[in-house]
């Protein structure tokens, strides 16, 4: 049930992820460039100008200035707006999956959801980082395929130090998941194995290796099937707008089209609404 405090504070979530957003963007254009993350006044590509607080504000700043830049009103890459928001829908996403407000202000703070919702709120903002990296420069940055992989174990063992329940699961839940990862990724490793690099990169089966350690093998295959499909549907559509000559674009069978973003897709659809997309949750303890 949505309330007013439901919503209260999915706003001020929504711009605390808007804010981590904006902090996401700045790691894509600096990655890999020798450029510090935190050093450095963010300034204008065009102009040179610095930038001050108040051209800052996520989202905002954009539309205040309609994506221009105050100095020399050359254009701003819609990334940075777009980056932003969807930074903080997901973490509002996050939020709400948990329970919203309640796990913080109960009388008795629910410690175990608030850990859950901020691994979640970790993991989302480097599958965001992970995805538009991969859609500018065709790429998966090792970095951050560590920090994903991380993340996973991390929630997986959570949920068993936390309860005390690790000796009666170790060898139900826990294999499963555990083997979940290097089953589900053995296939792409084998695409990009086959290939040698040329259909697959090695940067998605080490992607896929993260989700099924965190979605475990049932909802990880399903996540992993929803990414086959929706990647699908696009390149379809893509050369149907190809043969249509939409604006000059060309699709041919050489042109290269980042998968993660397609593979970080159907993780969010399952972590969010726990498809299951073959039906098979009860075969699994």
């Amino acid at each position: 049930m949505i309330t007013t405090f439901n919503i209260f504070f999915s706003i001020i979530v929504f711009f605390f992820g808007s804010i981590i957003g904006s902090f996401l963007n700045v790691v894509i254009l600096r990655y890999n460039t020798g450029m510090s993350f935190v050093k450095g006044r963010s300034i204008c590509f065009s102009c040179g100008k610095k930038l001050t607080w108040y051209e800052l504000i996520p989202v905002v700043s954009y539309l205040i200035q309609a994506g221009r830049c105050r100095g020399c009103k050359s254009r701003i890459s819609p990334q940075y707006p777009l980056v932003e928001a969807l930074t903080g829908s997901l973490f509002v996403g996050v939020f709400m999956l948990f329970g919203g407000f309640i796990p913080f202000f109960s009388i008795i703070p629910d410690f175990y959801t608030i850990g859950l919702m901020i691994i979640g709120f970790m993991t989302v903002s480097v599958l965001v980082t992970i995805s538009v990296y991969d859609i500018k420069h065709k790429i998966i940055p090792t970095a951050l395929s560590v920090i994903f992989s991380v993340l996973s174990l991390i929630n997986l063992f959570y949920y068993y130090f936390f309860t005390n329940d690790l000796a009666q699961n170790l060898h139900t839940h826990l294999v499963w998941y555990l083997l979940a990862g290097p089953v589900l990724a053995s296939p792409l490793f084998l695409i990009w194995l086959i290939s040698r690099g040329k259909w697959m990169g090695l940067g998605d089966p080490k992607l896929v290796l993260s989700i099924g350690w965190f979605l475990g093998p049932i909802l990880g295959l399903s996540a992993l099937i929803l990414a086959f499909w929706s990647g699908a549907i696009y390149g379809i559509i893509m050369l149907i707008l190809s043969k249509m000559k939409w604006h000059g674009l060309q699709i041919t069978g050489k042109t290269e089209v980042p998968f993660a973003p397609f593979l970080i897709l159907g993780f969010l659809a399952v972590y969010f609404f726990g498809f299951d997309v073959l039906g098979l949750a009860v075969l699994i303890p």
